[in-house]
């Protein structure tokens, strides 16, 4: 899990759901925080997912998934640091996720900060709205965060949970998705998505994961 150096461009809010390959990757939305700027992509238009979309990503085989939570994560990315190869010697992280019923996407921070930018509040409200939707609101989720490998896997492995815990706060707060349904965790630049290619921007990402029923939850 990482903290990393995030290009200070507009990245535009992408939602995929086909059910990412993580082969040497996990996940977390982030960018590697460093001071200087590394191959710096095309400003990316906005796409906007219909909300039909984003349910299907995230009830595909949901009664039948392993047990994860955002302590275990956290504890093997803190255990996959002690790699210290190449990234794309580093061996998976967490295979087991790609299981998940989940949805990959794209959330736009301030440079080296936690500090989602406005244009990504129309993704959380579409995912809001998923998670809202009667046929995924008796199922909880996690929430991860991942870097690219630009900066130290330190710094990457803070801002990401960083970032991570300010998107639940987000879903939580301003759209009202119930805090005992959310869990968080950065996973830095342990989980790359693209290892061969360590400070891609594919790697910045945030991943939903369905992680199976919440079970009752008391009125608060």
């Amino acid at each position: 899990m990482t903290l990393f150096r995030f290009a200070n461009v507009r990245l535009g809010a992408v939602v995929s759901f086909a059910r990412t390959r993580l082969g040497a990757a996990l996940l977390l939305a982030g960018t590697a925080v460093v001071p200087a700027l590394v191959g710096v992509q095309p400003a990316a238009a906005q796409v906007f997912t219909p909300n039909a979309e984003i349910v299907q990503g995230l009830q595909t085989s949901v009664d039948d998934v392993p047990q994860v939570s955002a302590e275990a994560l956290r504890g093997l990315a803190q255990a996959h640091m002690k790699y210290t190869g190449p990234p794309e010697s580093r061996p998976p992280l967490a295979a087991q996720l790609d299981q998940l019923a989940q949805i990959n996407v794209e959330i736009v921070f301030d440079l080296n900060s936690a500090m989602i930018k406005p244009e990504s509040y129309r993704t959380l409200g579409s995912i809001a709205d998923a998670m809202h939707n009667p046929v995924l609101l008796g199922y909880k989720f996690l929430v991860v965060g991942n870097t690219d490998a630009t900066g130290t896997r330190e710094l990457n492995m803070k801002l990401s949970q960083e970032r991570s815990d300010a998107v639940v706060e987000a879903l939580s707060t301003t759209f009202r998705v119930d805090p005992r349904r959310l869990q968080s965790v950065g996973l830095g630049e342990e989980a790359l998505q693209d290892s061969k290619h360590p400070d891609a921007a594919i790697n910045r990402r945030v991943q939903i994961y369905n992680v199976g029923r919440a079970g009752a939850l008391a009125q608060q």
